[in-house]
């Protein structure tokens, strides 16, 4: 895996890092779950699990395995998830997201600090903007459990466009776009600084994701990360 390339991309794509028993495993484990409570959302085009390490019981074996904790590993000592989400895209959907950064983490309470702004809630997690250098120390991992292209949502994105910091969309060249298509059981690695977006799905096969972002950074002034967990 080239950490190099995800620092100066802004993302890579590696397959064959689940094989299919083990997605499978997951998938199951998924549908085991009753989806009532505030951390599902379940719509025609959309159905997701917020706090999903959290919710879904006994699920973190499955997800860091040895293959896994070598890529986390890789980025540096110590890193940790801090938010967690279950997308299912189904065959079909019209849910599409136009392009953006993501730029807000999540948090245990409210606390006036500098450079923390936009605060919102969800749930009984505070959401914030905080300063670049706290976005550029996090890394996501996408795990999918379906074969992504362009016909099932796959992300389009604009590589290296991380570097440009928090800008505004329309000030970045896309004429590099990229749609990052990753098998069943590939993971894709990338900023939350990467400009990216998904269009709708134009065929009739699900995009199942699981997005994990992962930072090492104590947070100031008394702020704790709102999912901490640990690897295992």
């Amino acid at each position: 895996m080239s950490v190099q390339q995800v620092k100066e991309q802004g993302f890579c794509i590696l397959e064959h890092v689940y094989s299919g028993e083990e997605v499978q495993r997951i998938i199951e484990k998924i549908e085991g779950v009753d989806p009532v409570g505030p951390a599902f959302r379940k719509t025609s085009d959309l159905f997701a699990i917020r706090r999903f390490l959290h919710v879904v019981a006994d699920v973190g074996p499955l997800i860091f395995t040895p293959a896994l904790q070598t890529i986390i590993s890789s980025f540096g000592p110590d890193f940790f998830p801090v938010k967690s989400i279950y997308f299912d895209k189904p065959g079909g959907s019209n849910w599409f997201v136009a392009y953006h950064r993501d730029l807000t983490i999540l948090v245990d309470r409210r606390v006036e600090y500098e450079g923390y702004s936009g605060w919102t809630v969800k749930e009984d997690r505070f959401g914030v903007q905080p300063p670049v250098d706290v976005l550029e120390n996090i890394f996501t991992i996408r795990i999918h459990l379906d074969d992504t292209d362009e016909s099932n949502g796959a992300l389009r994105v604009a590589p290296g466009s991380h570097l440009e910091g928090v800008v505004r969309p329309e000030l970045t060249d896309l004429s590099e776009e990229q749609v990052c298509r990753v098998p069943r059981g590939g993971v894709m690695i990338m900023k939350p600084l990467l400009l990216h977006a998904s269009g709708r799905t134009v065929s009739e096969r699900n995009r199942r994701v699981i997005h994990i972002e992962f930072s090492n950074r104590a947070l100031p002034g008394g702020l704790e990360w709102g999912e901490k967990k640990e690897t295992v």
